[in-house]
């Protein structure tokens, strides 16, 4: 292959239960130094934390955090998490290897998976840096070499710890604490791997920042923390891709990540996301913007069992801006549980959130948004826009939106529409030749244009790809 492709046109192994379409199902034989038991105690928190040689500052932040995690209640307002079986996960996986910096000292196992979404192509054309996670350790990093020499740190998160620990110290845990909610508490008691990024003053990174993560092993579960620092008028894209083999029994993804966009800084934030059908990837994504900063979130929800995510933005800083655009597919057995938040606390402020939604075979789709507009952000703008497409009338869409305004002299703007691929539309394409099919993948296409015209080309023709395959007999 010649481009990046998250979710690449691999072959499907012989996997029980693996979905025809879903390209990654396969799992790796992969040997691990370390397997923690099923469960969550202050042992198995005490374990991780000594393994990775960590400071006591860190071990009590974990700690906090698993006791905030066992007071706290399963979310009752979202999805349905009844499933989540805590007990039967694995909190913790080292596979035997450590990071390496070169391609050639990855194990071999590893290496196919890796080869497979063309992570090896997409290094040399399109990214200025990559890291690849394993369950709960990242097993590979690079960052070109003129970036570093101009100072961008691209490092692991255990590693930011071990070589920025004043730095991370500072930042983490400050705009998504462990309190949260109950998997921020959990995510602080067990996080592993993740990426710790900072751009210095004034740089553009040009190229993208890719991240990868890959849960391998069956009851697993993934908890990453990303931190993301970009210093004065600096400019960074970063992009994470998703995946996991075909099992019956279910994994957990609980990420958290914490960007710091300061004064006419740039940050953009694309996500791919395609676990299999039996992850419930539950993550907490949040930015602080400051004085004429600009935070962008991209987000492209195709797989999982369930998810809840809402990327949010706190607009602190005068003329700070914020933009929320996603995309959410959900099909048989899938409830896509996604939306965003803008918090407004400074003058001029604005945010925008353009949210689609298409639902088939019964899967549920849901936006779940919440605009504030505090006392003292006089002249702030928000426009929401929640448009849903409706592929059949077994399935469902729900919008909850919550606007607080506070404060006068603002502009707020909510629109939401509703709408199924009429016969009207399919025979005005057919009878220009366009076969039903092509028909049907051309009007689903052409809804989604807004987010996927946002998402670097190679993805957005991925993407494309994986609608057209859930399209095949959809439209009843």
């Amino acid at each position: 292959m010649s481009r990046f492709d998250p979710k690449v046109q691999s072959s499907v192994a012989d996997v029980s239960g693996v979905d025809d379409q879903y390209q990654l199902g396969h799992a790796d034989k992969v040997e691990y130094e370390y397997k923690a038991p099923k469960g969550l105690s202050e042992k198995v928190v005490s374990e991780i934390s000594i393994r990775k040689g960590e400071p006591l500052w860190m071990l009590e932040k974990r700690l906090e955090g698993l006791k905030i995690f066992q007071e706290k209640k399963i979310p009752g307002w979202g999805a349905d998490l009844s499933e989540v079986n805590f007990e039967n996960i694995h909190y913790y996986l080292k596979p035997k290897t450590g990071e390496s910096r070169s391609w050639s000292n990855v194990p071999d196992e590893i290496k196919k998976t890796f080869d497979k979404i063309g992570v090896p192509e997409a290094e040399r054309e399109m990214l200025a840096g990559v890291k690849g996670q394993y369950d709960s350790e990242v097993i590979y990093g690079s960052l070109k070499k003129n970036l570093e020499d101009k100072g961008v740190v691209f490092l692991s998160m255990d590693e930011g710890l071990k070589q920025y620990e004043s730095l991370v110290r500072e930042y983490f845990g400050t705009v998504v604490p462990a309190g949260d909610n109950k998997l921020a508490a959990l995510n602080t008691a067990v996080w592993s791997g993740g990426s710790f990024v900072y751009v210095p003053k004034g740089l553009d990174v040009g190229m993208p920042l890719q991240a990868y993560f890959r849960i391998n092993a069956e009851n697993a579960g993934q908890f990453e923390r990303t931190l993301i620092i970009a210093d004065e008028g600096s400019k960074l894209h970063y992009i994470e891709g998703c995946s996991a083999p075909a099992y019956s029994a279910a994994s957990l993804h609980a990420a958290v990540v914490e960007i710091f966009v300061k004064k006419d800084a740039s940050v953009q934030y694309s996500t791919v996301q395609n676990w299999y059908k039996n992850v419930f990837n539950l993550v907490t994504k949040r930015s602080w913007v400051g004085e004429n900063a600009k935070m962008k979130w991209v987000d492209g929800n195709l797989g999982s069992k369930t998810t809840m995510k809402y990327p949010a933005c706190i607009l602190a800083g005068r003329g700070a801006s914020g933009e929320v655009l996603s995309v959410a597919w959900a099909g048989k057995n899938q409830h896509q549980d996604t939306g965003a938040k803008m918090i407004h606390l400074a003058p001029q402020t604005t945010s925008r959130i353009i949210s689609k939604s298409i639902s088939k075979a019964g899967g549920r789709a849901t936006y779940r948004g919440m605009i504030q507009i505090s006392r003292g952000a006089k002249g702030s703008r928000s426009k929401v826009v929640c448009d849903a497409l409706l592929l059949d009338e077994k399935s469902r869409t729900d919008t909850y939106p919550m606007n607080k305004i506070m404060e006068n002299e603002v502009v707020m703007e909510h629109e939401a529409t509703v709408s199924k691929v009429s016969e009207e539309q399919l025979l005005y394409l057919m009878s220009r030749g366009i076969e039903e099919h092509e028909a049907e993948a051309l009007i689903v296409n052409g809804f989604m244009d807004d987010v996927v015209k946002e998402i670097p080309l190679e993805y957005a023709v991925e993407m494309n790809r994986l609608i057209q395959l859930e399209m095949e007999g959809s439209v009843g």
